[in-house]
């Protein structure tokens, strides 16, 4: 775990200097991919998906070392070729995970928020799932665990594997010429991401494109067929908290409301966006039927709300990077309680980025958990080892986002007049 922190404040940085050259760039050739609000709710979305991780909130039916220690009819020692054996398998499990999160309606929960942003940017990449709490496809990695590639070989290359699927999300590439027919691209990944029918259910492939050749789930970006980004349910929300959970929530709804036992059950396995017709008819819910006809979500703000959306962005990177940094020193049960709070300073801010009428209640329980923290324990886990001011100036900011919360709400986000809507 400490390991893993330690690797994420290396990670971090790096994964947010490419999000906004990427934004820098695309404004500099008068070809803008990345929306401020939509930016800051994917890189929101990669803080909690990490912050899950190093909580260690999922949990394995079957373990790989236990697939190792009972199944190897073999044992080989690290190598080279070790880790391409070992990045091959995770690759090719990797594709199969993927796709049945595509075709079957229980797992499309935990990718839907991968695929929620309706731009195609290298921030979008950070939106991963934190409603996966129980890991089902471990069994995938048995002929790693045949082989006797040893767990630290997994340990290492499965972090690798996951940090090389980040450079293929932008629209700045174009066709890669031969790197096109063996690794996936930006180009083979565009098709996957987009909502146009031709492109629907394509590319499944993380790292390798022969996967998709080979099974028979290949499409090329098509010249007069321009890709269009989302979901055909539109989430409407930069709250990601949210978004991880609004397929299953629609998925409870459904199997309480329909009448038939039947789909009450099968609706689990059903392909992807099935409903029992009953609910359907009675419940309908939108859906994008003209993908080049439709409204992109977005909100008004003012500049002096975008000033503060951007002071908590970075507000939330320095307290999420002081957990991975100090992991043993926060020790448990601590490292569990600053999760939370992390989940809620997320929830609470991106309320506030909705507009939502109560967003400022969040934005007060957030700011008294802080508070609390603060003069229940004297410190702020551990933090006074740097330097003791520091809790001072944690506990002023806590008091200034309890006013800034009530401030926002009551004036609706800033005057009227320096309303705007970035595009």
């Amino acid at each position: 775990m400490e390991a893993y922190g330690k690797i994420l404040l290396i990670a971090m940085p790096s994964f947010l200097l490419l999000v906004l050259f990427e934004k820098w760039y695309g404004w500099r050739k008068g070809f803008e991919t990345v929306r401020t609000m939509d930016m800051i709710s994917s890189l929101s979305s990669g803080v909690t998906n990490v912050t899950k991780d190093v909580m260690g909130l999922s949990v394995a039916l079957i373990s790989y070392e236990w697939l190792l220690n009972h199944l190897a009819i073999t044992t080989i020692k690290a190598s080279w070729l070790t880790y391409v054996i070992a990045f091959v398998v995770l690759d090719f499990a990797g594709y199969v995970v993927h796709a049945l999160a595509h075709k079957v309606n229980f797992f499309w929960n935990g990718h839907n928020i991968h695929h929620s942003s309706e731009e195609y940017n290298l921030a979008c990449a950070l939106r991963q799932s934190i409603a996966v709490f129980i890991r089902l496809f471990v069994i995938l990695l048995l002929p790693a665990a045949l082989l006797g590639v040893p767990k630290e070989v997994i340990a290492i290359v499965a972090p690798l594997h996951l940090f090389a699927q980040f450079w293929y999300h932008t629209r700045h590439i174009g066709n890669m010429g031969w790197f096109e027919k063996i690794i996936v691209t930006p180009s083979h990944h565009r098709v996957h991401h987009a909502i146009n029918p031709e492109y629907m259910d394509k590319n499944y492939g993380q790292i390798f494109i022969f996967w998709d050749k080979w099974f028979g789930t290949f499409q090329e970006e098509l010249k007069d067929v321009p890709a269009v980004y989302g979901v055909t349910r539109p989430v409407r929300t930069w709250n990601p908290i949210k978004i991880n959970f609004l397929h299953m929530g629609l998925l409870i709804k459904d199997a309480w409301r329909t009448k038939s036992w039947k789909d009450k059950l099968r609706i689990w396995g059903m392909p992807t966006g099935w409903r029992p017709a009953d609910v359907a008819e009675k419940y309908p819910v939108y859906k994008i039927e003209d993908v080049y006809d439709f409204e992109k979500y977005d909100t008004a703000y003012s500049r002096t709300f975008l000033a503060w959306s951007w002071f908590q962005l970075v507000i939330l990177l320095l307290f999420i990077s002081y957990l991975f940094g100090n992991i043993a020193i926060i020790g448990k049960p601590g490292i569990f309680y600053y999760g939370a709070f992390i989940f809620l300073f997320v929830y609470a801010f991106s309320e506030q980025m909705d507009g939502n009428k109560f967003a400022f209640i969040w934005g007060l329980l957030f700011a008294a958990s802080g508070i609390g923290i603060l003069f229940y324990t004297g410190d702020w886990f551990g933090i006074s080892y740097l330097s003791p001011l520091v809790k001072y100036f944690i506990l002023i900011y806590f008091f200034a986002t309890a006013a800034l919360s009530l401030w926002f709400s009551y004036t609706n986000r800033g005057n009227e007049s320096d309303k705007f809507i970035v595009s």
